[in-house]
Parts: C-alpha cells; sequence; structure tokens
C-alpha cells in the first residue's frame, strides 16, 4: 500500500454510492430491493432538453473540443440566470462551466487550499465534502447541528467555528442530506458572521435551489448580502432541478482570479466538460421552466408522505424539512434493540444493514454526513415504491425488540 499517497488514506468511498451499488446488485440478483439512496430526481429530462442536444450533435457542434472553463453561450446563459433568480452580476470571465457541481467544488478548494487550511462545514453535510478537503490538504471543520434546531446552524456555533485558519465555509441550502434550508432572517444571522470575518470566503452550493416547498423564498449569501460578493463561489448545475444528473453539468460564479485558477486546474485535468451536454443546458437555462413547479407538488406530496409514514414507525423521528428531495429521520429510538436475525442494534449503520437485509429497503446511515443516529432516504423515487418502502420500515421496527 506505500505506493498509494498519503491523501487518499485520508479519505474514504462514498456512503451514497456504495448504498445504491448495494442496491443494484441486490436487485441483480433477483432480490425485491426498493432503492432510497440515490440522490436523483425520477423524472426523465425535458424534451426541448434533449432535443437541443439532438440539434447539437447534428449541427456539428458536440464533435470538437470547447473552450476549456465552457462555452460561451452556456456561459452566457449561466450569466442571465444568475441576474435573473438571484439577482448577481457575473461577467463571462467570473465564469466556470464545469464536470457537474461536484468537479466546481473541488476545483475551487484545489485551486485555494494550502495544508491546514480550515474549512467550516456545518453537519449533517453532503458526504463528500470533507473528503474534498481532505484531498486538497485543507482540514474539515464540521459545526454539529441538532433535529431540535432543523438541523440550522446557529450564528454564535459559526462564530466559534472560526479561527485565523479558517478559508472557506461550505454552505448548502436546501441541504443534502437533511433538506433544510435557511430561510432570509436565519440566513442573515448566519452572513452578518461572515461580513465580521473577511479572511472567509463563501462557497455557496445552492444545488437545490429551485426544491423548496410551502412558503419557503430562496436567498444566495451574496444576493442576501452584497458585501459578501467579492469573497463567495456561487455553485450551481443543472442536475436536480432539470433531472440532468447524467448529463455532468455544473457551474460557478466569484471572483474572477479565483475562477482563472480553477479553469487552469481543469485545463490540466479533465479539460472541458462534454460539449453536447453544455448544449443541453444551455437550453435548460433559457427554455421554459414551467415543468419545475409541476415536479415539485409531485415531491411536496412524497415528502409528507414519507413525513407522515415514518412518524408512525416505532423509535423514528422525522422533521419536516423545506427543500431539496431528501428527509433525515432519527433512529435513535431504535438503538438498543434487537433486529429478526437476532442482531442487537448499535449504530445506525446496523440499522441501515438490517433493514436492507429484512425488508429490501435501501437507505444511508447518518453517520457519513457528519450527525449519526440518523438516515437519509431521498424521495426522488415513484410514489409507489416509496409508500411501500415506508410501511416495510414500519414494519421493520414493529418487529425490534
Amino acid at each position: 500500500m506505500a505506493f498509494l499517497a498519503d491523501q487518499i488514506m485520508r479519505i474514504k468511498p462514498s456512503a451514497t454510492i456504495a448504498v445504491t451499488d448495494k442496491a443494484r446488485a441486490l436487485k441483480a440478483a433477483g432480490r425485491d430491493v426498493i432503492g432510497l439512496g440515490a440522490g436523483e430526481p425520477d423524472f426523465d429530462t425535458p424534451e426541448n432538453i434533449k432535443e437541443a442536444a439532438i440539434k447539437a450533435i447534428r449541427d456539428g457542434k458536440a464533435s470538437k473540443y470547447t473552450a476549456v472553463d465552457g462555452i460561451a453561450e452556456l456561459k452566457a446563459a449561466v450569466s442571465r440566470k444568475f441576474k435573473r433568480e438571484n439577482k448577481l452580476d457575473y461577467k463571462p470571465s467570473q465564469i466556470i462551466i464545469g464536470t457537474g457541481g461536484k468537479q466546481i467544488l473541488y476545483n475551487a478548494l484545489v485551486a485555494t487550499l494550502n495544508p491546514g487550511d480550515e474549512v467550516i462545514i456545518p453537519a449533517p453535510y453532503w458526504v463528500s465534502y470533507p473528503e474534498m478537503v481532505l484531498l486538497a490538504g485543507g482540514e474539515p471543520v464540521p459545526v454539529v447541528t441538532t433535529m431540535e434546531a432543523g438541523y440550522k446552524m446557529k450564528p454564535e456555533a459559526l462564530e466559534r467555528a472560526i479561527t485565523p485558519r479558517a478559508k472557506w465555509i461550505i454552505f448548502n441550502s436546501p441541504s443534502n442530506p437533511t433538506g433544510a434550508a435557511y430561510r432570509r432572517d436565519e440566513l442573515k444571522a448566519i452572513t452578518d458572521v461572515l461580513v465580521r470575518h473577511p479572511h472567509v470566503h463563501v462557497m455557496a452550493d445552492d444545488m437545490y435551489e429551485h426544491l423548496v416547498y410551502d412558503d419557503f423564498e430562496f436567498y444566495s449569501p451574496a444576493q442576501l448580502e452584497p458585501r459578501l460578493y467579492e469573497r463567495t463561489l456561487t455553485v450551481n448545475g443543472v442536475s436536480k432541478a432539470y433531472c440532468m444528473t447524467g448529463w455532468r453539468i455544473g457551474y460557478g460564479g466569484g471572483p474572477e482570479n479565483l475562477i482563472k485558477a480553477m479553469a487552469m486546474i481543469q485545463s490540466q485535468s479533465t479539460s472541458n466538460p462534454t460539449a453536447v451536454a453544455q448544449w443541453a443546458a444551455v437550453e435548460a437555462l433559457d427554455g421554459p421552466q414551467d415543468f419545475i413547479a409541476k415536479h415539485n407538488r409531485i415531491f411536496k406530496e412524497r415528502r409528507d408522505l414519507c413525513v407522515s409514514m415514518l412518524n408512525q414507525a416505532r423509535g423514528i423521528q422525522c422533521p419536516k424539512p423545506e427543500g431539496a428531495f431528501y428527509v433525515y429521520p432519527s433512529c435513535a429510538g431504535t438503538i438498543g434493540k434487537t433486529a429478526p436475525t437476532g442482531k442487537k442494534l448499535a449504530s445506525d449503520e446496523d440499522f441501515v444493514t438490517e433493514l436492507l437485509e429484512a425488508e429490501g429497503v435501501a437507505v444511508v446511515q447518518g453517520t457519513p454526513f457528519g450527525v449519526g443516529q440518523a438516515f437519509r432516504i431521498s424521495y426522488a423515487t415513484a410514489t409507489s415504491a416509496l409508500e411501500e418502502a415506508c410501511t416495510r420500515i414500519q414494519r421493520f421496527c414493529g418487529n425490534l425488540r
């Protein structure tokens, strides 16, 4: 193993990908498995977006390299989106297109972190955040939130986490894995703290921006607090709202010198994102947006179904999130009980393993997200499958002794 870099020894494989792969393997072996691990919409990419991709292929626009940091047409579409929806002005030189939002985040960390630099990450967090920080040579600093506080970071907790070595905060609202979303006053309390600490930069992961419910109104940090504009990287993509996870297009807007450094990293690693996917993304951002509201009505129904049914399961507590397509229930009430196999549940990992074994429901344990004795369910799946999965979870919890 000495052949491998020390960096690799610091990181763990993605728990969400692992559970999805395990569910897929069990299905292939003939097991009746309902997979609730993958964070991707079950809706197909809209027709107009697919047609734009086909046209790009036919017009010969997909067969050559593009500019490393994205085609001018997509940068212009991103610029219009930021202006239209977030009241943020970014010139093309301040915009980068990447292979999914993940590459944008990773390139920014690689471009800015020196050994020992700290990155503040509210927990529960997306499993990849701390691992990307470690790969880039930095130190993740989790700020643990509680279910009682709606899984939202308090300003005083952020204040305590800031040290002279803090370089970034990664701020994800609505959140993966909890669906927690910061309302205007809650976000203002956070940005007020950040204004007082000019050495801390903001990585705003807005990937679930459009997936909000009830009366929730979305704000991005630099939109709400213009004084943070010069030290904010606003990250988004077409994956979730536009049902384009497989197309792999993300984008970011930020300070010109940062974007330039990120483009240089991209030029020496992956080069340009796939040309045909870029042309599809132009249509996604500029084309009709009405399907988003239709999808959201279905997602809201699924959220309400999950929250209601899970709260009827013995030992489970499930808060109602404001956005994304996840719920993050506590399974603390099941810890210490014995599963039908005779296994005593000592952790959330035991809970999800026994649930998969007994009932064929694949969910992701909470520990890799930074807050344990919980699990994540993605409700971006057929409503009938979701209802059946929740029924099985109720039965599993009822059979614990």
